[in-house]
């Protein structure tokens, strides 16, 4: 197999995604690193051996093995100076992301080891296959990758996942929330009481999951819904404006440019 190598550009999603794939062969002493990542990658080992390096850990990797990394840490790794390792890796981003990996074990220990024949093995050979579908490609993609992270659940279970599944599940919920009502004028407290749970906790519970408080995620939110809108449909500023709960298309203008660096008409000129 040749060296394969597709990217992905995103926004700020509110799901999980892929945002790149690929395959490479390493020459040997091939290093990457030490560098920080963005996302989350996770890299198998189809042939060959290396070494990874992430958490103060170093970590000898041979053919069957994979190895997470994650966004924001330190990491490096490096192929075998005389049988150099070829590996395939995913790498996804979104909010959920962390949620549905935190369901397996592999967040903690950093690498697994797959079966000869395991499926998700199999996922990054269709994740492929999909890149070069001339149309859909990321829905097809993003369905592999939820498979795979299904299978991957499944077989390197979290053994502890029981407090931080709920915390997940409070965060999932109030994105739905949000996805269903922004065009509402909803506040945090209101999505609290929807949760049942308290205000501050779930301010803290929102930023340690996503990052982000959970009202510039809101905001962030509409002013991204806006831009669909302007760059899909012929409504007029004012009515995208009540659209996504700005009664006062003034107001909804001058926070858009705080946010995109132009007005709303000149962000549809050139989308």
């Amino acid at each position: 197999m040749q060296d394969y190598n597709f990217s992905n550009d995103f926004f700020r999603n509110i799901d999980a995604m892929i945002y790149t794939c690929g395959f490479e062969n390493c020459v040997p002493g091939h290093s990457y690193g030490p560098i920080l990542r963005n996302g989350y990658l996770i890299h198998y080992v189809l042939e060959g051996c290396g070494i990874y390096k992430a958490r103060g850990k170093l970590f000898r990797l041979k053919k069957g093995d994979a190895f997470l990394i994650c966004p924001g840490e330190l990491i490096y790794y490096e192929a075998d100076h005389h049988t150099p390792w070829s590996y395939t890796w995913i790498g996804m981003q979104g909010i959920k992301v962390k949620g549905y990996l935190e369901r397996t074990s592999l967040l903690e220990s950093l690498v697994v080891h797959y079966d000869e024949d395991d499926q998700m093995r199999l996922c990054y050979e269709k994740m492929f296959e999909a890149d070069k579908l001339p149309q859909n490609r990321d829905l097809i993609m993003n369905s592999i990758m939820y498979e795979y992270l299904f299978l991957l659940a499944r077989k390197f279970p979290n053994g502890q996942i029981s407090v931080n599944e709920k915390k997940s599940d409070y965060v999932e919920e109030a994105l739905k929330y949000i996805e269903g009502k922004y065009c509402d004028a909803i506040s945090v407290q209101e999505i609290a009481d929807h949760l049942n749970i308290n205000r501050s906790y779930l301010h803290r519970l929102f930023k340690s999951v996503t990052g982000t408080s959970i009202q510039n995620y809101l905001l962030d939110y509409r002013i991204r819904q806006a831009c669909i809108l302007l760059k899909n449909t012929n409504l007029s500023v004012r009515s995208i404006a009540h659209t996504v709960s700005y009664a006062d298309p003034l107001y909804f203008s001058r926070i858009f440019h705080q946010k995109m660096g132009i007005s709303p008409s000149e962000y549809r000129k050139i989308s």
